[in-house]
């Protein structure tokens, strides 16, 4: 059986990865999982295939699973306050249905 739960989804530069964490950690997520990304936005195109000669340039997706819908939004909202004024970034919301929800608590 599967249960409701919602999904952000952070898409940034790599050199704040470090900090996203710790605004997941602080909102009480269980986990994570980080890709490197690639694509074009507002900001010209970031390949995830062509060589880089710093590896901090590059970019990040970070997707974390959350119980509520206010997780997910203080995650959200704390790395856009954080670090979006000074860094590219997009955050958006999906609600997903998962399987062991237990996996997905702190606690």
């Amino acid at each position: 059986m599967t249960h409701k739960a919602v999904k952000i989804v952070i898409i940034t530069e790599k050199v704040i990865f470090d900090g996203v964490v710790e605004v997941i950690n602080a909102a009480g997520a269980s986990g994570y999982t980080m890709v490197e990304a690639g694509g074009k936005g507002s900001r010209g195109i970031r390949n995830q295939g062509r060589a880089i000669v710093v590896d901090a340039l590059r970019n990040v997706k970070v997707e974390v699973i959350c119980n509520s819908r206010e997780q997910a939004e203080a995650i959200a909202e704390g790395v856009s306050n954080r670090y979006f004024k000074n860094y590219s970034g997009i955050t958006y919301l999906e609600e997903v249905e998962i399987l062991r929800p237990g996996k997905f608590s702190n606690g």
